[in-house]
């Protein structure tokens, strides 16, 4: 399954972030990740509440405030944002994002991470869901482990405090992929 980036926002995202948009002062960019990109980019079947991101620029909006759990926006639309504070993403995966629904909404835009990015992103955590929805995005993606393996090493291996601990989840993790 190929991502459609101008596919149309469902409800109750697209009210929801239709109603963000319109009250952002200036233009925002969301790095999103987690379940809501794996459901909605890549046809996960798992609902999600909330639009994990990693980084927001600019950053100086209290997102929380205007849109987090809690929110008035969130209490009206029984979703939210929510920052993920902890997680690894590839040195250049930036260069990789692709805009979601870009002509849907005015100020706000959502940036995915490709597919082997959005997997190496749930390494650090590494809990039973984040090795499903990895390897659910491995096969359904068409992805491969020799790509996944250079990526991690040349981009998000030098950066990692505990390197042997990666190198072992990855391999693993690959295992599982291709059994």
């Amino acid at each position: 399954m190929a991502i459609d980036p101008k596919r149309r926002l469902p409800s109750p995202w697209l009210e929801f972030l239709t109603e963000l948009d319109s009250t952002l002062p200036e233009p925002l960019a969301l790095h999103c990740i987690g379940g809501f990109v794996l459901s909605l980019c890549y046809g996960l079947g798992r609902s999600t509440g909330d639009i994990d991101y990693y980084t927001a620029i600019p950053a100086n909006l209290n997102l929380d405030e205007i849109a987090g759990e809690g929110s008035a926006l969130a209490k009206k639309h029984k979703v939210w944002l929510h920052r993920v504070a902890v997680t690894n993403l590839p040195e250049d995966y930036e260069t990789r994002l692709t805009e979601l629904a870009p002509s849907q909404l005015k100020n706000l835009k959502l940036l995915i991470p490709d597919p082997y990015d959005c997997i190496l992103s749930k390494l650090e955590r590494n809990s039973s869901k984040d090795r499903d929805d990895a390897a659910y995005l491995f096969k359904t993606q068409k992805l491969n482990s020799q790509s996944l393996h250079e990526r991690y090493k040349k981009e998000l291996r030098p950066y990692l405090a505990n390197v042997d601990r990666h190198d072992l989840t990855l391999k693993l993790w690959i295992e599982i992929f291709e059994s």
